[in-house]
């Protein structure tokens, strides 16, 4: 099989982390109930997102959260990309993703690698790196349908994560994010089709809803970009279920008609540094 519907669940997170995951769980059912064989869910989808509620919010994995998905995953029988939690683990707090498989098995867990840590002036500052300890490994996880990488709101800022995947083998690439309404009308969907485009793959972002009385406001506009660099899907700032199918074979094809995968090699460049008047 090599199309599949893909479900991404733009949830309205509150204050409460049992109403949060509650409320995933039945956007879970709804999705699977449609259709969706693989579903994800939004950066900190458990907990308000800021650096002041993480530690309040932590917990261990497995723990209540993760719990709640597993279940959900096997109750559903769908592959779920649970977002993000901020983890505990010896004395120091992440923001991890989960993933799970039809049979409710803990699959994969990837700990943001790259920390949102900017400072526009006048418009946002924000620091995860106060607060958060970074990860160090990349995750994918396979399907009956195509491998998948996962990475977490400002991972997408980095095309090496992304190249990596393709590399390796990845037809789809999952970011769960919470962009702002300063970087998400600028940069949510062009860096989407930047990396979807790059690497021929299909990718999608999930947000939360946006909740203007927030601390952080989220931009929401849940996406999916194909291949050829087309928004498929997406979706405004309300809470909400975006689908899409997603066709492996499709790919193929792209990769086929633009065939850059093939010449993507170290070998065939060589470097000119001009400055010193160098070739090498």
């Amino acid at each position: 099989m090599t199309e599949f519907k893909l479900a991404l669940i733009q949830l309205a997170v509150g204050a409460s982390k049992v109403e949060n995951v509650k409320n995933a769980v039945k956007f879970i059912k709804e999705a699977a109930g449609n259709g969706a064989k693989l579903v994800a869910l939004p950066e900190c989808f458990n907990s308000p997102y800021g650096t002041n509620y993480f530690g309040e919010y932590a917990e261990s994995i497995p723990g209540p959260s993760t719990d709640s998905l597993s279940q959900a995953a096997k109750d559903n029988q769908v592959f779920l990309v649970g977002g993000s939690i901020p983890e505990s683990e010896n004395g120091k707090l992440y923001n991890t993703s989960t993933i799970f498989n039809p049979q409710g098995e803990l699959i994969g867990k990837h700990r943001k690698v790259h920390l949102f840590d900017i400072d526009v002036p006048g418009k946002i500052r924000f620091q995860e790196s106060e607060v958060l300890t970074a990860g160090n490994t990349l995750t994918m996880f396979n399907t009956p349908f195509c491998k998948v990488g996962v990475g977490i709101c400002y991972d997408i800022r980095f095309a090496e994560l992304a190249q990596i995947y393709t590399r390796r083998g990845c037809n789809l690439l999952i970011y769960p994010g919470a962009f702002n309404m300063t970087t998400g009308p600028a940069h949510w969907e062009l860096l989407q089709r930047g990396r979807a485009l790059d690497n021929q793959v299909y990718v999608a972002t999930v947000s939360p809803a946006r909740d203007e009385k927030a601390s952080y406001v989220a931009w929401g506009h849940s996406t999916v970009v194909n291949p050829w660099g087309e928004v498929i899907s997406t979706t405004e700032h309300q809470e909400t279920i975006v689908y899409s199918d997603i066709d492996v074979e499709y790919a193929k094809q792209v990769r086929s008609m633009v065939p850059i995968s093939t010449q993507r090699r170290d070998d065939l460049y060589k470097l000119q540094d001009v400055t010193k008047g160098n070739n090498s």
